[in-house]
């Protein structure tokens, strides 16, 4: 038996900025293999982008706001 998400990323993957932390190397694979590439349904970010609900860049799938990311979120287009 096989779901819907199963052999499909979330929608919102490649203009995530989920997927610009992890090609830097800041995130965890974690993330994107239980969210991303996972169960993208039960993502925090995701459900917020369906609701056009803005959200930080730097918040977690889980919902939690994660200040390393926000940190280098800053010093890469801030400084």
């Amino acid at each position: 038996m096989t779901g819907k998400n199963d052999t499909k990323e979330c929608k919102w993957y490649p203009v995530c900025p989920m997927k610009m932390f992890y090609e830097a190397g800041v995130l965890d694979a974690f993330w994107v293999e239980q969210y991303c590439k996972g169960d993208w349904e039960s993502c925090v970010r995701y459900q917020l982008e369906e609701r056009g609900e803005p959200h930080p860049d730097w918040m977690l799938p889980d919902g939690s706001i994660d200040d390393n990311l926000h940190k280098y979120y800053e010093k890469k287009f801030y400084s």
